[in-house]
């Protein structure tokens, strides 16, 4: 049964990555012969202002993301999780934008934030009228901003499960012990949604990893190098500058960073999950 699942993983993705890896030690532009490089595109890789830049901005946005996307996440995972009609209602605007795809989003924000005729024109309002996509100071904030926007509801949905798990005699004990909500979210809620945590965390910081078709869209890496993350370095190495083989090690040096990021966490979670069971 698992066969043919398991051929198309083959053919669709590891053929691929073996493909990548080893144009990562040759030198191609997408139309010449190859060259054998060695180890010349991973020298150049990791000495490159420029990436080692995008590399800089990709630990950026994936330490903001998961700063804002989570208690955002967790608190109306929590809200969403209850019984009442109008937590209903708002769970389904919530998950909106999980439907659109990040080209629409990136485009829908960047006309919003035109300094020109978005919202400062909308509202007539000149603190809104700032070139929020100009300005190096702000548009990497900008970026980490619509990113937490559009995942946000995904994440929520993670808690919201996980939150409907937990079993409600916990919280009838607690009442009767005299613990009021914010007792209970600290002391039953958090605790029971250890896992789901980890999980959501991994998703987030490896997800970070894949911002592409949203940051091209929106800023295109600009202004400058304030929004080149190491994705949209990849592609303007690969396909802008027409170094394959730099754009193939910059590829594997991501594919590497998410294996290690996820690898790391799911140990960290299963040393504490054996610890938790020691300790019980």
């Amino acid at each position: 049964m698992a066969v043919p699942a398991l051929a198309f993983f083959g053919v669709f993705a590891l053929i691929p990555l073996v493909g990548v890896v080893v144009l990562s030690f040759l030198h191609w532009d997408g139309i010449s012969a190859m060259a054998w490089a060695g180890l010349d595109n991973w020298a150049d890789v990791l000495t490159d202002p420029t990436t080692l830049h995008a590399i800089w901005l990709s630990v950026q946005v994936m330490v903001f993301s998961w700063l804002v996307q989570t208690p955002i996440s967790l608190l109306l995972g929590v809200l969403v999780a209850g019984r009442g009609r109008y937590r209903a209602v708002l769970g389904v605007l919530y998950f909106l934008p999980m439907l659109l795809s990040s080209a629409a989003i990136a485009i829908s924000f960047k006309a919003l934030l035109d300094p020109n005729f978005g919202m400062s024109l909308a509202f007539n309002a000149q603190v809104l009228a700032q070139d929020w996509l100009g300005d190096p100071s702000l548009a990497l904030y900008v970026v980490v901003f619509v990113i937490a926007w559009q995942f946000v509801p995904f994440h929520t949905l993670l808690y919201q499960a996980g939150v409907r798990q937990i079993p409600v005699s916990l919280y009838e004990a607690a009442q009767l012990d005299g613990a009021g909500r914010i007792r209970q979210f600290f002391h039953i809620t958090l605790p029971q949604l250890r896992y789901t945590i980890i999980t959501s965390s991994t998703l987030m910081l490896v997800g970070s990893l894949t911002y592409f078709d949203l940051v091209f869209v929106l800023t295109g890496g600009g202004p400058g190098e304030a929004t080149r993350m190491l994705p949209l370095d990849m592609y303007l190495t690969g396909f802008s500058s027409n170094e394959m083989g730099k754009a193939s090690t910059l590829a594997v040096l991501l594919v590497v960073t998410g294996l290690a990021l996820a690898l790391g966490l799911s140990r960290w979670a299963s040393f504490r999950r054996g610890s938790q069971l020691e300790g019980a």
